[in-house]
């Protein structure tokens, strides 16, 4: 019988992040709540967790950046994803309808995310809070009326609230992707590899990310996400992170190769399977 394992998590439960470890992980659990993406990155590094479920990045909002940044500093392996569809719902006291609600309370990203539905409601006030689930949990503790939250379907369900709006996210298809991180090796076995994530720093001159792209195409890589960012020590120089899927390992690992000669520093953040919705 395996040991249960323990999987951190940023926000209380009833989160996004939580119904993705639900439906991430096939085998029992126990959750470490923590309250920032900081936190749960201590979580791991401790040893309180095993692994953590981390989004990074939304078909709205976009790439959630300090995220990457986390990974990478903290020497941190992404070991599997997957996207999550979310539907976001206005929750609320039952028996409140929207007329009632004068503030909603919910993390920027997800306020973010359904600007267009408050532009109908100018009566409501919009208070940005750390985790989506905490605030409707801490409604339904204190019956706050007038106070609604936006979160989850499992967040409502979990404390006891009233949706009093369903998928009022802007754009009905929003996905969020979440990666799988652990602090060290142990990565899947190579035959189940078709997707990897990779940072690299290249030289001032012209041309240079061009080369490096001509190599992926050549070797028959996939470029799904490029991402820069500046290096704090050298101005005007910056790190890209891409994330990259193919069929043929062997040609990935000739990029790979290459790419470590071309560029003035190289690293492998993680290399797994791709989700597939």
């Amino acid at each position: 019988m395996e040991d249960k394992i323990n999987i951190a998590i940023q926000g209380n439960k009833g989160s996004f992040h939580h119904v993705v470890a639900k439906e991430y992980y096939k085998r029992d659990f126990s959750l470490v709540v923590c309250e920032t993406f900081d936190d749960t990155v201590k979580a791991l590094l401790k040893g309180t967790a095993n692994q953590a479920v981390m989004a990074i990045e939304n078909s709205i909002a976009g790439s959630i950046i300090p995220n990457y940044a986390l990974i990478d500093r903290n020497q941190l392996k992404i070991v599997g994803e997957y996207g999550l569809s979310i539907h976001h719902q206005l929750m609320a006291l039952s028996g409140q309808n929207i007329e009632d609600i004068k503030e909603v309370h919910s993390h920027p990203m997800a306020l973010l995310q359904c600007k267009d539905f408050f532009h109908q409601h100018p009566h409501i006030r919009l208070v940005e809070a750390e985790d989506t689930a905490d605030e409707a949990r801490r409604i339904a503790e204190n019956q706050l009326e007038g106070i609604g939250a936006i979160a989850s379907q499992e967040a409502a369900d979990l404390y006891g609230m009233e949706v009093v709006a369903s998928s009022i996210q802007t754009i009905k298809n929003n996905v969020t992707r979440f990666v799988i991180i652990q602090s060290e090796g142990h990565l899947i076995a190579q035959e189940s590899i078709n997707k990897a994530a990779l940072k690299f720093i290249l030289d001032h001159q012209r041309g240079s990310l061009a080369a490096v792209l001509n190599v992926m195409s050549d070797c028959q890589l996939n470029l799904t996400k490029i991402q820069s960012l500046p290096v704090i020590e050298t101005p005007g120089k910056y790190a890209f992170f891409v994330d990259v899927t193919f069929e043929d390992f062997t040609h990935y690992e000739k990029a790979r190769q290459l790419i470590a000669i071309m560029a003035s520093e190289f690293k492998i953040l993680g290399e797994y399977a791709q989700h597939q919705r």
